[in-house]
């Protein structure tokens, strides 16, 4: 008798063990329909340059229904404070920049005011942001330049922003696609670690990472784009800890599994809007379903850190 004989015996020997096999089955394959499942680990037959394409901009469009209220976590109301909010971000959070910058542009409005300022002064008001010598130095320049070669405007091209004291192309991106509607891509370190986690380059320099992620993308959603991954970076794929088993879009990661995959705990690691907390804006846009941040030195509200009901649909009010 064969093998293929042998098994069918033993199965009607032992019915019992038949019916325990295929519950077994049923069970795990209830959990595994449950459980998001990791994307398999490319091996001898790597992913193609269409299926990357594809699966990049399924990820987009998973992220645009994840967070339809995408949008800049600085504050500003015209190109000057965006530009100058943006130089400020660096090494630290939006929310101190947020929290640091209503004092800043009650005492100087424009680049004429600003580069007018008693460097110690501005030093001061931008103190909370850290690394305030460097970066009141860059104000005080970036101000006198806009001042004295674009008549007090901040221009709109990238050739001419990188021209500015402490701007580079991050920054001019932020600004072009922020204040003028000009595509662009800014890549910053959770763009960055996210781009790398999903496989869609393994570059570590920024501009060549730039260069890769719009060769997938129609140039029509880099800004968007960005604002999207930005924002998943900072709410769920973290650094230290990614939510993957509270993650919407685990099933088309290649690096599910990096973080906690139980859901109820992964549900605790989730931040901002996400995990019931107050968003990183003292003033936030129409749409947004936080609650806005605190502003500098005030008590944040007694219920900020409430576990947000998880059973509610992602961008829902409070």
């Amino acid at each position: 008798m064969g093998e293929q004989g042998s098994a069918e015996a033993t199965e009607t020997a032992n019915p019992h063990k038949t019916i325990k096999r295929t519950k077994a089955a049923n069970a795990a394959g209830a959990a595994a329909t449950a459980a998001p499942r990791p994307r398999k680990a490319s091996g001898a037959r790597p992913e193609s340059r269409l299926a990357l394409v594809r699966r990049a901009r399924r990820i987009n469009r998973e992220l645009a229904e994840l967070y339809p209220y995408a949008h800049p976590e600085l504050d500003f109301e015209n190109p000057f404070q965006l530009l100058v909010a943006t130089v400020l971000s660096a090494q630290t959070t939006d929310l101190r920049v947020n929290q640091t910058t209503p004092a800043l542009f009650a005492a100087y409005p424009t680049p004429e005011d600003m580069a007018a300022a008693d460097p110690e002064a501005l030093e001061q008001l931008i103190r909370p942001t850290g690394f305030f010598r460097a970066k009141a130095k860059s104000l005080l320049g970036l101000s006198a330049a806009l001042r004295d070669r674009f008549g007090g405007e901040v221009p709109g091209r990238l050739d001419d922003l990188v021209t500015l004291p402490g701007v580079g192309r991050k920054t001019a991106n932020v600004v072009l696609g922020n204040a003028f509607g000009v595509p662009g891509l800014t890549v910053d370190t959770h763009f960055g670690r996210l781009v790398r986690r999903w496989k869609w380059t393994a570059q570590e320099d920024p501009e060549k990472v730039e260069a890769e992620i719009a060769a997938l993308f129609p140039k029509s959603e880099w800004t968007m784009l960005s604002h999207r991954i930005i924002f998943h970076g900072r709410r769920v794929c973290h650094a230290r800890k990614p939510a993957c088993g509270a993650c919407p879009i685990a099933p088309l990661c290649p690096s599910y599994g990096e973080g906690e995959t139980d859901p109820d705990k992964a549900k605790k690691l989730l931040k901002y809007e996400m995990g019931g907390q107050p968003g990183q804006r003292l003033r936030p846009p129409a749409g947004y379903p936080g609650r806005a941040a605190a502003p500098l030195g005030a008590m944040a509200p007694a219920d900020a850190t409430a576990p947000v009901d998880a059973t509610a649909p992602l961008g829902a009010a409070e």
